[in-house]
């Protein structure tokens, strides 16, 4: 069975991404690096909470950034969700936008993703908020998924 990926709404931006600071121009390339080979190794999933977000943006690629998840299977948003973010939020863990990081979080873990992929450095792939997390999922009875950047996972599955 292969490992099932949450993919969240930086990674189809920063696919399309038309930026040319070096930092910019290395996400894109690891992005789609990862992106091309994906499908051969991961389960990609996603959710309606990221085709919003890609709505909501105003940037040069949109409409391509949602075509690029427009055929993963889009997880359900159910109601424990809802609560699962209240939890986050009260305890300090993500922002207080509830359908931001928190949501994204609670649906990789709800849903026991393997990984969540994601850009986003400061409230989800961050090494210094991983122990929270897992205490807090672990309380909740969450599968805890392991975030981490495209970077990360380039050639992780075939290499030997």
């Amino acid at each position: 069975m292969k490992p099932k990926v949450y993919i969240e709404t930086s990674i189809p931006s920063f696919y399309y991404e038309v930026r040319t600071e070096p930092d910019m121009v290395a996400r894109r390339q690891w992005t789609r690096e990862w992106w091309n080979n994906a499908k051969e190794n991961y389960e990609l999933v996603t959710s309606i909470a990221v085709l919003d977000e890609l709505n909501r943006g105003n940037f040069p690629s949109k409409r391509e950034a949602i075509e690029l998840i427009s055929n993963l299977l889009f997880v359900p948003i159910e109601s424990a969700i809802t609560q699962i973010v209240e939890v986050y939020i009260q305890q300090h863990l993500m922002p207080s936008d509830p359908l931001g990081d928190a949501l994204h979080l609670a649906l990789a873990s709800y849903h026991k993703c393997d990984f969540l992929l994601t850009w986003n450095c400061r409230h989800l792939a961050n090494a210094n908020k991983f122990g929270h997390i897992r205490r807090l999922n672990v309380m909740l009875g969450l599968y805890v998924p392991t975030l981490v950047t495209p970077l990360e996972l380039i050639g992780s599955q075939n290499d030997e």
